[in-house]
């Protein structure tokens, strides 16, 4: 079994109308039987085309296939409700963003949209900065591919007060790394009680490589995935979320050329780090994390200097683990039982009043947010890769507000909150319009 990405495109439809059934047909005809989608973006809309890259997982077996969720099932979420208000926040990874394209830099900016919210709804890549992990209290840590699942209507999320964390590390040829990972997972267990039942180091380890795909996106392929699948099986009884550290193959002058690039070069190691989640998240419906592992000592004693300070969390770390931990200790049980809908303690697409993402950003949360009708959030300052207009897609009158930064996406929140439309606190006030009709 293998995790890989291809890159292609769709033509594009007439206003974009019906975009994420049209979509959903595109992938499935284009690959065919055999593969399971597990991440797709469009990287680039033109007047006739959609670029779209899509990460697939190969090498099941039937009844597996069979069994694994739908990236593109869809299914509507009616009335919002009204009790609570819980925002998703995204920021994908491996596409460039200024804010939290890095080291968990978009944290102060989850902190800041936390406070307006009951719940707030983030994935790794928001606040995993290595040793550190500042996810605010209300927060709830999802994997990217759960909080599509979720949007789409296909999954609930059930708050926990605590999981047991597999955790499953390479077999390093140096003693090192191993060790550096364990203590971090006895560091978690000792300072803020982590339950652990086990460490699996795993021989030989899974293949992680990483490299950019044709739109510059961090992009990535998982191979030698057996020993790991068996792990999981043998020991599913005892675990309720997972966390991976891996060697992930990065070139030298990638790795050298990021670190010196004051945050202009793409983070190489979150995309690959993406589809490895993202495949067993969908495939074991479980909490799933990754953290990156040292290659060789060499590598890890190298003088960086000082770094732009959104690398500096990776910069002062030699496990990269803990973040993860943390993360994984409370996140919530993913729940796919049919009468999931009509649980109240399981929160559901029906539950989100809003999503914030960075400005041309389209992927399957997106695109399930335009269909269910919930407000997004475009935040311009968080520039990315991504080339594509927002205000083309057909959105409701209202649905889609496009913001400077963090700060006015909070502003805006705050308004959807209170029901109030946005604009009616900016200048000038636009004139009612005023129709008569015969």
């Amino acid at each position: 079994m293998q995790i890989y990405e291809e890159a292609f495109e769709i033509p594009a439809t007439s206003g974009h109308s019906g975009l994420l059934a049209y979509l959903g047909g595109a992938v499935g005809a284009r690959i065919g039987v055999g593969l399971l989608p597990i991440r797709f973006v469009i990287a680039e809309t033109t007047q006739n085309a959609y670029r779209c890259e899509l990460g697939v997982v190969a090498g099941l077996d039937a009844a597996s296939l069979a069994a694994s969720p739908s990236m593109f099932e869809f299914r509507p979420r009616g009335r919002e409700d009204m009790s609570a208000f819980t925002a998703v926040m995204l920021v994908p990874t491996g596409i460039g963003c200024a804010i939290g394209g890095h080291a968990g830099d978009a944290a102060p900016a989850a902190k800041l949209l936390a406070s307006i919210c009951d719940t707030l709804i983030i994935h790794p890549n928001v606040v995993n900065a290595s040793d550190i992990n500042e996810i605010p209290d209300n927060a709830l840590y999802v994997e990217g591919s759960v909080i599509s699942r979720f949007l789409m209507g296909t999954l609930g999320l059930q708050r926990v007060r605590a999981n047991r964390v597999l955790v499953v590390i390479d077999e390093h040829p140096d003693r090192f790394f191993t060790s550096a990972a364990i203590n971090s997972v006895n560091g978690a267990r000792a300072s803020y009680g982590l339950a652990c039942p086990r460490v699996i180091r795993l021989d030989p380890p899974v293949r992680v490589t990483a490299h950019y795909a044709a739109s510059g996106r961090a992009a990535g392929r998982v191979e030698r995935l057996h020993g790991l699948l068996d792990v999981l099986e043998r020991y599913r009884g005892e675990y309720d979320a997972l966390a991976i550290s891996t060697q992930v193959q990065v070139p030298d002058e990638v790795r050298a050329a990021y670190y010196q690039s004051h945050g202009e070069v793409v983070n190489p190691w979150g995309g690959a780090e993406a589809i490895f989640t993202h495949a067993l998240s969908s495939l074991y419906d479980i909490p799933t994390a990754h953290s990156p592992m040292f290659e060789s000592r060499e590598i890890a004693r190298r003088d960086l200097g000082v770094v732009d300070p959104r690398m500096a969390a990776e910069a002062i770390s030699t496990a990269f683990f803990n973040c993860v931990l943390k993360g994984l200790q409370r996140s919530p049980r993913i729940v796919t039982a049919p009468d999931f809908r009509h649980r109240p303690e399981v929160l559901t697409a029906a539950d989100v009043s809003c999503l914030v993402i960075p400005e041309g950003c389209v992927g399957v949360p997106t695109l399930a947010a335009l269909e269910q009708g919930i407000p997004v959030i475009a935040v311009g300052e968080n520039s990315n890769l991504m080339r594509n207009d927002l205000s083309a897609l057909p959105w409701a009158p209202g649905q889609l507000h496009r913001v400077e930064n963090y700060w006015e996406a909070a502003g805006v929140m705050a308004a959807i909150k209170v029901g109030m439309a946005p604009c009616a606190v900016r200048r000038p006030l636009a004139n009612t319009l005023v129709e008569k009709r015969g």
